[in-house]
């Protein structure tokens, strides 16, 4: 049994990837300030409250539970929101991933699996996108999380830091159960809030843009479930627990939906209407994203299994029916 330290375990992603290890006999360890995680969503593990950027919270929980390996879930993700704060975005996802790798220094762990995201690549040239694409981030969001793969690069190559920085399309989706799921505040992905909208809950949609050269004019998008997400990580971390070097990986389907598509299997999953208003596009949006997963198949053996967009509906709306108390 492996003991992992899960940093931003309580959060949507965090919490999906100590389901699976637990359920392969691995013992996560929560470790998180709560600040957007939900202590409801710590069931498999410890939870240690503290906060990436204090190195004597770190140390204290490498002291207690000696963990073997370290994954990074605890960013400030929310694109719009680090235009307006780049300094929190700077402070907490990169001089916070610093501490972290400080505080594994002391510990002398070296494996680390690194939340990173598609955002790195900006506006890309070519999709579906591999990770040969070059790097120019147009958001705070992926500039941080690409200052931190440069960051990781130069310090594995010193210090002998063995990482996967796995670089995240459109997580989405919740445990078929309906006990774990997307609970974002504010709310700002597609598929919470079309579902949200077919509930009658908050208004109707803002659709962003429906003049892009897509097949129905809106955004094209790589949904992929967030439990192959969570199985993408256990192979990651088992590549990095097993030998030296760094690598980054994608981390998606290879296909898309557009926003029409994915608000008309909302429509055919609830069997409700919805609502929404057609809006300008905003600044920065690409018109399709779509993730080559070659690397992914040949290094880590992933293969999505469970990313229809249908089955994604299904289980949020599951999950969400049961958070809103809707029968």
């Amino acid at each position: 049994m492996a003991k992992i330290l899960i940093v931003g375990g309580a959060g949507y992603i965090g919490s999906h990837v100590c389901r699976a290890l637990a359920a392969r006999g691995d013992l996560p360890i929560v470790f998180d300030n709560l600040s957007s995680g939900h202590e409801h969503a710590v069931k498999w593990g410890p939870l240690v409250r503290g906060d990436i950027r204090s190195f004597a919270e770190l140390e204290r929980a490498f002291s207690e539970h000696r963990p073997d390996a370290v994954m990074h879930f605890a960013a400030n993700i929310e694109v719009g929101e680090g235009q307006i704060y780049p300094r929190a975005f700077w402070d907490n996802n990169v001089g916070g991933v610093i501490t972290l790798l400080n505080a594994m220094e002391r510990a002398d762990i070296k494996p680390l699996v690194f939340s990173s995201t598609c955002a790195v690549y900006g506006e890309p040239e070519i999709v579906p996108i591999t990770e040969k694409e070059k790097c120019e981030p147009v958001s705070v969001y992926g500039r941080t999380k690409r200052a931190v793969e440069i960051m990781l690069s130069d310090i594995a190559a010193r210090d002998g830091v063995r990482f996967a920085a796995l670089r995240y399309f459109n997580a989405a989706g919740a445990s078929p159960d309906g006990d774990i799921g997307e609970e974002h505040d504010p709310e700002t992905h597609l598929i919470p809030n079309a579902l949200k909208a077919a509930a009658g809950l908050g208004g109707g949609m803002k659709l962003f843009g429906a003049d892009y050269a897509t097949r129905d004019g809106t955004c094209v998008r790589d949904y992929i479930h967030v439990l192959d997400l969570a199985t993408a990580h256990l192979a990651a971390l088992d590549r990095v627990m097993a030998g030296p070097g760094g690598f980054f990986c994608n981390i998606g389907t290879g296909n898309g939906a557009s926003v029409l598509e994915v608000l008309s299997a909302v429509e055919r999953v609830t069997g409700r209407p919805v609502p929404f208003e057609k809006h300008a596009r905003r600044e920065g949006d690409a018109p399709e994203l779509l993730a080559d997963i070659s690397y992914a198949r040949s290094w880590l053996g992933f293969s999505p299994q469970f990313s229809d967009i249908e089955t994604i509906i299904d289980d949020a709306w599951r999950f969400h029916k049961k958070a809103w108390g809707i029968s």
